[in-house]
């Protein structure tokens, strides 16, 4: 199946390329401003199905707006009635269409021309008013403005909000690619005379760069955001796509003293902490309880053992552990316990915790086992 995508190099077409061609069966023809103007004719005669993702929204001229949009989409058109296929057209307008503003003017001049076309030709065409749409590979001061933001608060750089009561209604480039997969399965999302994306966030401008600027905080702060919110996942996702390429690494502080180290690894408000400890032989690390706090240990590497006990009890539960067999030992409520490195390299445990650590409410009670 030949699949022909203009604007192959742009913010979209970047993405969609990379998802198509993963499948054998597609041959995806990229389509970008320096293909000369013969392949151009070609792909789009033998095409089985067409992108026209390519267009214009920053010239340099309001002229530009009418030669990127308008101009190059009744070229599509012109070559495209060539191919006696009739292959299915997805065209990605903007809803930017329904104003009068020279761009919105130049793609909703271009929609009728594929409107036309269609009737006349036979074709099925696929028009897209796409909301603003955002995700990894956009380019910051011209795509979207998240990522203008992400760029520059990833880098220290000062972020301007003039109005942060601004609502934005957004698409997360996923799924733009979900659904434009559907539109090449010929069962498109149609709402009234147009095509939509769905799962569409709307989102006030404060909102968007307060949560990015905490994003940057959470790395200092070893914490992560609330990812059961969609937005809010798309977005970190979104950011961490922005990081500059010498700063995928962070620090983290590590406690250390004759027993070893322990390390905060990541804490979050709702699932708790994960650290990592590691423990000199011979030593043994806890002997305490809680009363609600919870823990599950893993040791990935060395031997220890794990006991425990109830504090009116004299009977001792053991766990015998090892970086050789991995499996998780719950901490249950209520029993005060202790973890001794038995072998002769250090032992390490990734622990989790169900809470963030309060040294006003520890929940931790000294107790030997």
């Amino acid at each position: 199946m030949n699949i022909v995508i203009t604007g192959a190099n742009g913010f979209v077409g970047r993405n969609l390329y990379q998802e198509l061609v993963k499948n054998d069966e597609y041959n995806v023809i990229k389509i970008t401003r320096e293909t000369n103007e013969g392949f151009l004719k070609q792909a789009l005669k033998d095409a089985d199905f067409i992108y026209h993702l390519a267009g214009e929204n920053r010239p340099k001229t309001e002229e530009g707006f009418t030669k990127g949009n308008v101009e190059f989409s009744d070229k599509i058109i012109a070559y495209t009635r060539e191919n006696a296929k009739k292959p299915t057209i997805v065209y990605s307008s903007s809803i930017q269409a329904e104003k009068d503003n020279p761009y919105g003017q130049s793609k909703n001049k271009a929609e009728k021309l594929f409107e036309t076309f269609a009737l006349e030709n036979g074709n099925k065409v696929y028009i897209y008013r796409l909301n603003n749409l955002f995700g990894k590979w956009s380019k910051p001061n011209y795509n979207t403005v998240i990522a203008t933001f992400c760029h520059k608060i990833a880098r220290d750089e000062e972020v301007q909000v003039n109005d942060p009561n601004i609502e934005l209604k957004l698409n997360y480039i996923d799924d733009v690619l979900e659904e434009f997969k559907r539109a090449l399965e010929g069962n498109p999302t149609i709402e009234g005379q147009f095509c939509i994306v769905p799962n569409a966030h709307k989102v006030k401008l404060g909102y968007i760069a307060d949560t990015i600027k905490q994003f940057k905080q959470d790395r200092t702060d070893r914490t992560l955001p609330q990812l059961d919110n969609q937005f809010v996942k798309a977005l970190y996702s979104t950011y961490l796509s922005f990081l500059p390429e010498d700063a995928f690494s962070y620090p983290l502080i590590t406690h250390s003293d004759h027993r070893g180290s322990f390390t905060e690894f990541i804490k979050t408000p709702d699932r708790g902490q994960v650290s990592v400890n590691i423990s000199k032989p011979g030593i043994t690390k806890g002997q305490h309880w809680h009363h609600t706090k919870n823990e599950k240990f893993l040791v990935v590497s060395g031997q220890g053992v794990i006991r425990f006990r109830k504090p009116d009890s004299d009977n001792v539960i053991e766990y015998f552990v090892s970086g050789d067999k991995l499996e998780v030992v719950d901490i249950p409520v209520g029993y005060t316990h202790n973890i001794e490195n038995l072998g002769t390299n250090d032992m390490v445990t990734i622990m989790w915790v169900n809470e963030m650590f309060d040294p006003n409410h520890p929940d931790t009670y000294y107790l030997e086992v």
